[in-house]
C-alpha cells in the first residue's frame, strides 16, 4: 500500500452516470489487474475504494458510477485538481492461470477491472472473449475499447435493447473457454458461479471501511473460514467460495 498525491488530467462522463477519470502520480504499488484503490475526499470520513481500470507508466484509468456523495463529488472535480489516493490495494487476477482462451464477465460497474485484465492477456497472446452484461442500451460502456484490444466482444443487456437479450450467463451457454475471470455484483456473480464450466476467479463489489484489512468490515466465508475482501481479496478462486445460499 502507498499513499500518494495524484493530478486530474481528465474527467469525463461515457454515461449518463458512469464517468472515466484519468489520473498522473506514482503507480508503482501497483501490481496487477484486478486491484482498486481508495480515495480521500473532502468532508468525508471514509475514502471511496475505486477499481483499477487500467495503469499504464505513470497514468491511473479509473471508471466510476455515480451513486452517492462521494461519487458525486468526484464528478464535479476539474482536471488539474489533486487527490490523496492509497495505491497498491488488494489481491487481483492471477493471468498465470487463463490458458489460452479465457473469457471475462462483466456486469455493470464490474466491467472496468477487467479492461487491464484483458489488455495484459492480449499482451500475452491470448485469444480473449469478453461478455458484458447491462440493463439497457444507455448503461453500456467501454465495448469499444475491448474491442480496440482485439476481444471478441459480446453485450448482453436485460431489456435487448443492445446486443443480445437477457443476462451474461446467456451469452456464456455453448462457448469454448479455458478458464474465466468475472466482476460484478453478487446475484450475476452466483449465476456464472453456477453455468460456469471450467475453473476461474471472482472480484467482489464489498462495501469498506479501511480498505487495507484493518476493520474487518468486509469479511466474508469461505472453505478457509474468513476473508477481508478488500486484503484477501477482492479477487476469490471460484474453489474456495461459500455462498449463504
Amino acid at each position: 500500500m502507498k499513499q500518494s498525491l495524484f493530478t486530474i488530467k481528465e474527467n469525463t462522463p461515457l454515461t449518463d452516470s458512469v464517468m472515466k477519470m484519468v489520473l498522473q502520480g506514482d503507480t508503482s504499488a501497483i501490481t496487477g489487474p484486478g486491484q482498486f484503490v481508495n480515495i480521500q475526499l473532502d468532508g468525508l470520513y471514509l475514502r471511496r475504494p475505486i477499481s483499477v481500470c487500467d495503469c499504464v507508466g505513470d497514468t491511473l484509468t479509473l471508471l466510476y458510477k455515480i451513486v452517492g456523495k462521494g461519487t458525486g463529488q468526484m464528478a464535479a472535480m476539474a482536471a488539474g485538481t489533486m487527490l490523496d489516493v492509497l495505491t497498491g490495494l488488494g489481491n487481483g487476477y492471477d493471468i498465470s492461470a487463463a490458458g489460452e482462451r479465457p473469457l471475462l464477465i462483466g456486469g455493470g460497474v464490474g466491467v472496468p477491472p477487467l479492461y487491464m485484465l484483458a489488455r495484459l492477456l492480449r499482451e500475452q497472446g491470448k485469444a480473449v472473449s469478453v461478455i458484458l452484461g447491462f440493463n439497457t442500451a444507455s448503461e453500456v460502456f467501454y465495448e469499444e475499447a475491448f474491442r480496440a484490444l482485439g476481444c471478441e466482444v459480446q453485450v448482453a443487456t436485460v431489456d435487448g435493447s443492445r446486443g443480445a437479450k437477457g443476462f451474461v450467463t446467456d451469452a456464456m451457454a455453448g462457448l469454448d473457454y479455458t478458464y474465466f475471470y468475472t466482476c460484478g455484483p453478487e446475484p450475476m456473480l452466483k449465476a456464472v458461479y453456477r453455468q460456469a464450466a471450467t475453473a476461474g476467479e471472482f472480484s467482489f463489489e464489498e462495501r469498506m471501511g479501511c480498505g487495507f484489512g484493518a476493520c474487518m468490515g468486509c469479511s466474508c466465508k469461505t472453505v478457509t473460514g474468513y476473508k477481508r475482501i478488500c486484503k484477501d481479496g477482492p479477487v476469490l478462486k471460484k474453489e474456495e467460495i461459500l455462498w449463504d445460499n
